[in-house]
């Protein structure tokens, strides 16, 4: 089974500290967490006391970051706000886990979990394999046991191709549609491993 832990530390490496910067559309964001989707996150009580006595952004994150409490209020709020919400503990590769988690964090569990079901369908070998599924979002029982059928059957690595792939191509079209957005994009890229 996968773990958590292993997935949280390599995606912390591209979450960063604090920021506010007014061109990302989370706003004010710590760690990854944005405050305008996620406003009621017990750590903004904490870092808003660390900001009220913090002259700069940088003395905010040197603050942020010796403060245990606040480390273990962030691991806490992604363990239930993503790797739970996709079963993460019942997926039986750790990087297909980690892929999910991360792409998770940074789209969504839902944009996530269809990438998984996209490439599933994709790598079944025209239903011999095991059944399409329904690539709703979702991660249930039927994309579990497909998953679980794939990789008795097969390497994960042919998985995590197509499901960066799409993962790469969700960006470009992205940063299509929203040319500002394009000062991101060494970041979102070095998210996708192919």
């Amino acid at each position: 089974m996968a773990n958590f832990h292993k997935a949280f530390e390599k995606t912390a490496l591209h979450e960063g500290g604090y920021a506010n910067d007014p061109d990302d559309i989370g706003g004010e964001t710590y760690k990854g967490i944005a405050r305008q989707y996620h406003p009621s996150w017990e750590g903004w009580t904490t870092i808003d006391q660390i900001k009220s006595s913090s002259a700069s952004d940088r003395e905010i994150n040197e603050k942020c970051s010796r403060n245990q409490e606040l480390q273990e209020s962030v691991q806490s709020f992604y363990k239930i706000h993503f790797w739970d919400r996709f079963l993460g503990d019942r997926i039986l590769s750790q990087e297909i886990a980690e892929e999910l988690f991360d792409t998770g964090v940074n789209m969504g569990i839902h944009c996530s979990v269809e990438f998984l079901q996209e490439s599933l369908n994709l790598l079944n070998r025209n239903q011999k394999d095991y059944d399409d599924i329904t690539e709703d979002g979702i991660l249930g029982s039927a994309t579990l046991n497909a998953l679980d059928q794939y990789l008795e059957n097969d390497d994960a690595s042919f998985l995590l191709k197509i499901m960066n792939i799409l993962q790469g191509y969700h960006y470009i079209e992205y940063m299509r549609r929203r040319p500002n957005q394009e000062k991101y994009a060494r970041g979102w890229l070095k998210r996708v491993a192919l």
